[in-house]
Formats: structure tokens, sequence, C-alpha cells
């Protein structure tokens, strides 16, 4: 039920049609803000069941123990969060806890590459909101390993289908995803598509 409502809110408010250039450098014809989803309070909601339940399911398979979520700011951000509060929300002992990786260290204080709830030998997920060519995703996974973490696997709410996955999964990496591309465009599509739509 979660994962439909989710489904749903996704292609109403985070599917977009034109000319636009990605942070991977590549064009497309339609683009995912997944922010315009996982910072409603509905969507973080739904986003914190539907990626709590995926993030347990690959966790019990993979028989690992799990102690934090987070990723790269600011895709990863909502999605960790929403993660950790659902955990609290069940009574999961102990609940997840969340970090944030910044794309730089901190410049004063501490000089955190990774804030929040982490600490050196932690097995964490990495998250990312919207997988494409994997850079995000594997700079957290980067940072994870030189502040001595150990990334469980990867769990991201939309993989774009571009060849980021592969990428991941070919640094050893697992990479679990709540919805492909296709699954969201396919009704979205429909609704918001021009003629001359076609998929990047």
């Amino acid at each position: 039920m979660a994962k439909s409502e989710l489904l749903a809110l996704l292609r109403k408010k985070s599917v977009f049609y034109g000319d636009f250039l990605l942070s991977s450098g590549a064009r497309s014809s339609f683009y995912f803000d997944c922010k315009l989803t996982t910072l409603d309070p509905d969507g973080a909601w739904l986003v914190g069941q539907v990626m709590h339940s995926m993030i347990q399911a690959e966790a019990s398979a993979r028989n690992v123990k799990v102690t934090a979520v987070g990723g790269l700011t600011m895709g990863a951000d909502p999605l960790a969060l929403a993660v950790g509060m659902y955990s609290a929300r069940i009574q999961q002992k102990p609940p997840l806890q969340v970090f944030i990786v910044r794309k730089t260290p901190k410049g004063h204080g501490q000089a955190k590459l990774i804030e929040g709830n982490f600490k050196p030998g932690d097995q964490v997920v990495v998250l990312d909101d919207v997988v494409t060519k994997g850079e995000s995703t594997i700079n957290a996974i980067n940072a994870v390993n030189k502040e001595g973490g150990k990334v469980a696997f990867v769990a991201v709410l939309v993989d774009r289908q571009e060849g980021g996955r592969q990428r991941i999964e070919e640094l050893g990496y697992s990479v679990v995803s709540a919805f492909r591309r296709d699954e969201i465009i396919q009704e979205a599509a429909k609704q918001a598509q021009p003629s001359n739509f076609v998929a990047a």
C-alpha cells in the first residue's frame, strides 16, 4: 500500500519533461526532482516505510546488522531521516541512526566529513534519491570507507537505469532500488509527455 502510494506521489510531483542537463553532464528529455516528494510530509512518511522495509529485507537476506543510514548531501538527507524516524516509530531496537556525508570536510570545529550519528566500525547502508551514473553514491561510499565505516549495501529511491547501478556493483556493492525509471515514467508520461517525448 505504501509503495503504491509513494509511486503515485512521485509520478504526480517529481517527474518533469523538457530538455534538462543532468549532474552527470548528459542531457535528458525528462527529470526526476525527488526532493519535491521526499521533502513533502506525506512523501517523507511513505519514503520512510518503503525504504525501511527494503533495507530490512536486504539486510536480512544478507544476514548483516545495519547500524545507520545516510549518503551524500543533499539528495540522501531526507531519505535517511525518514528511514531513521520510521525505525524509531516502529520501536526497532536499536533504531537506525542517521548520518550525512558532506561534499567537502567541514572547515572548522572537528573538520568532519561525515556529520551525525556515525563512528568507525559502523556497518551502514548508503542511500541516494536518484542514481544516474553513480558518482554521488560512489563519493558517499568512498567517504564512509575513508572514515572507517563498512558499507553493507546501497539503497536508492529511483534507479534511472543509465549505468549507475552497474558502476556501483562493479565496485563490489549490491544496489537495491525502490523504483526504476520505467516504472515511474510509464504512467506519468501518459499524463504529461509532449508528443516528441523520447526517454533518455
